[in-house]
């Protein structure tokens, strides 16, 4: 299949209005990502992992008021890191950002977390302060990509534990279309499952085998699983994508769904019960699209989605033992 076009920077800025900062903390191995979005037009919310931590997300429904958001937050720490959108919230309110009350604009911040108290130290989690300097760095350039902001301690291709793990990450990729529509995407990958290139259906990231360079294929690993290893329910991939069109939330709501069909392509397996799969969608406007395109716009989120996920993974560092994908392929 001949690939899309990208967006200038091939990022989730590309799309006008959004703004993305990260903290990260190599120490710790952990860390937080905001994605600023105060012209949101509607924002939505998928999720289809067992396991998700999440805040916020209840007021994205299409049968609530407000249907829209001003920044999403993705952290590690667990549950814990949901406290970063506290931060986040500080920055929003300092800078007017809000939905408007009689007393004063109240920020509207989901967020989402990974469980990345494995790899890092126990108990580290980023808090308020982390997520409101997280905010301060958000730009519309380039976005740093790999073992930074939520994916410093990122983790995928866990089906045989964490001893054949590899190192997971951020990325993030953008999809031009016809008539100037553009789609980005920013991917937070710490999968239980492996990493696929859907378009050769060539293994990049899976789980370690015993010589080096090597991966355990997928049939035989679920072979090898044991009792142990099922209950490492410890897993999570976030998305989040944009749009530069004008969209209702009922139509965003089905850019949500499309965006979990990029994780399916490029994930093995996806959804599972220990992993908290959520994905976030932002229409930004201003373009007017005709009655076909959400068919258009639904093809290309799974593009954009797929390849945010696969350069996430391609771009992240080793840490704590765990090599990277390119660490591993290649070895000293």
């Amino acid at each position: 299949m001949t690939s899309w076009r990208t967006g200038p920077r091939n990022a989730i800025t590309d799309v006008p209005g959004i703004r993305v900062g990260h903290y990260t903390d190599r120490r710790a191995a952990t860390g937080c990502t905001v994605i600023l979005c105060p012209g949101a037009l509607a924002a939505a919310v998928d999720t289809r992992g067992g396991a998700p931590g999440t805040r916020e997300t209840d007021v994205l429904a299409l049968s609530n008021l407000v249907r829209t958001c001003h920044a999403v937050v993705f952290a590690g720490g667990s549950a814990f890191g949901l406290a970063a959108a506290d931060g986040v919230m500080r920055y929003c309110r300092e800078h007017g950002i809000g939905f408007p009350t009689t007393r004063a604009p109240i920020p509207i911040v989901p967020a989402a977390v990974i469980y990345d108290l494995g790899l890092g130290e126990s108990g580290a989690a980023p808090g308020p302060q982390e997520g409101y300097l997280a905010a301060v760095r958000a730009r519309r350039g380039a976005v740093p990509e790999g073992s930074v902001g939520a994916g410093t301690g990122a983790t995928v291709a866990k089906l045989l534990g964490p001893e054949r793990a590899l190192k997971g990450g951020l990325g993030t990729a953008s999809v031009a279309g016809p008539r100037d529509l553009l789609v980005g995407a920013l991917a937070v990958t710490n999968a239980l499952g492996a990493i696929v290139e859907p378009a050769s259906g060539d293994l990049i990231a899976g789980p370690r085998g015993d010589d080096p360079g090597s991966f355990v294929p997928l049939p035989e690993a679920f072979e090898r699983r044991t009792a142990a290893m099922d209950a490492l329910l410890q897993n999570t991939t976030l998305v989040c994508i944009a749009v530069n069109a004008r969209l209702e939330p009922h139509q965003l709501q089905r850019l949500a769904v499309h965006a979990h069909d990029g994780l399916a392509r490029a994930i093995v397996p996806v959804h599972t019960r220990g992993d908290g799969d959520v994905a976030f969608a932002l229409a930004m406007g201003p373009l007017e699209i005709q009655p076909d395109d959400l068919v258009l716009l639904g093809a290309m989120t799974a593009s954009a989605v797929e390849q945010a996920v696969l350069r996430g993974i391609r771009q992240a560092r080793g840490a704590r033992g765990i090599p990277s994908a390119a660490e591993w392929s290649t070895p000293c």
